[in-house]
């Protein structure tokens, strides 16, 4: 089995000063390209701020910093909840670190609809990951967005990269919602299936299934191994349906021994290498721009209409109203729609 190859030769970065009484953002970037953990850190508080000032202080940011940006291997993880999506991400991050790699992990956390609270227990589960000073870990809370990704992993990621991580590792939440937002932001996208993914494969999404780079079934050890081959077997055979003699790789392994998890990272190096050589990389990268851009337009048009305080008022009062049932919610709709403040 192919060891993790050699990286990059990083460049030393100096030491930065902590970022405590930092008050600009031309400071706050010097830091984060600096290294500096806790400038990091705060960056990334900042653009997770859903205050208006804080917006354009993180724009600033991301504007300054766009340059040390793009460079790393951005690589999405997902998997049913209990699939171990953190243990994997412990063992591959921690190959990557002795390797010379520097790792950052973006590990999201569930939200409640009530409280807005989450466990943040990430950082917890990937202990001996965390202790690296090659690696760095972000736990966040979903909060409302969709996906299994937090609102802001794009512009975290990118100050991931600014600060020098060579390896990006984004750990969705795995509840079942779409993954296209998973898709849309990463280089690679790994799903991890369970010994017994043989009799849940008509469960799974076939979106998902046809997005992936590359399945894994993991927790391939001790009394499951024999599963977890059938199962690889199984899945790969559903994956030669979908995409024919172009099928992404299925392959098995155990964060708790090892196995087959440097022929994960071989795998994606492999993948990225082909990309860049035929111009899918590039292609990729500037689709999900359009898209991350698409994104942001709606979502601050709709955060702008909503704003609006006749638009406020509008649809109070069509909640009102189809609660009782005196009108159709597509009515209602229409009519808040109709809602423009005059000049």
């Amino acid at each position: 089995m192919a060891p993790i190859g050699n990286p990059r030769k990083l460049e030393r970065r100096p030491a930065a000063r902590s970022v405590r009484g930092v008050s600009g953002t031309a400071e706050l970037a010097s830091a984060i390209r600096g290294g500096d953990r806790s400038a990091l850190a705060r960056g990334i508080t900042l653009v997770e701020s859903r205050r208006e000032p804080d917006a354009v202080a993180a724009d600033e940011l991301l504007q300054a910093l766009l340059p040390a940006t793009g460079k790393a291997t951005r690589v999405g993880i997902t998997g049913a909840p209990g699939v171990g999506k953190s243990t994997l991400i412990e063992a591959l991050g921690q190959r990557l670190c002795a390797a010379g790699r520097r790792v950052a992990v973006l590990a999201v956390d569930p939200s409640s609809s009530v409280s807005g609270g989450s466990i943040l227990g990430d950082k917890t589960r990937m202990s001996e990951l965390a202790r690296d000073e090659r690696a760095f870990i972000r736990p966040t809370p979903s909060g409302d967005a969709t996906g299994g990704v937090a609102a802001r992993t794009r512009e975290a990621m990118l100050l991931c990269e600014a600060a020098g991580f060579d390896v990006v590792l984004v750990e969705t939440i795995g509840t079942g919602q779409s993954e296209l937002a998973v898709h849309g932001m990463v280089d690679f996208f790994l799903l991890l299936l369970s010994p017994a993914a043989g009799d849940e494969l008509q469960g799974i999404k076939r979106g998902v299934m046809e997005l992936v780079d590359a399945v894994l079934v993991h927790k391939a050890d001790g009394d499951l191994a024999a599963a977890a081959d059938r199962a690889a077997q199984q899945c790969l055979l559903a994956m030669r349906v979908l995409h024919g003699d172009a099928a992404p790789p299925v392959l098995v392994g155990s964060a708790a021994t090892g196995r087959g998890i440097d022929a994960v990272w071989s795998t994606i190096e492999s993948h990225g290498a082909r990309a860049r050589a035929g111009g899918a990389f590039a292609a990729r990268r500037e689709r999900q721009a359009a898209e991350w851009l698409d994104a942001l337009v709606r979502e601050r048009l709709l955060a702008e209409f909503l704003g609006d305080p006749l638009v406020a008022a509008a649809l109070q009062r069509a909640r009102a109203d189809v609660a009782r049932g005196a009108v159709l919610p597509p009515t209602a709709a229409r009519a808040v729609l109709a809602t423009r403040r005059r000049p």
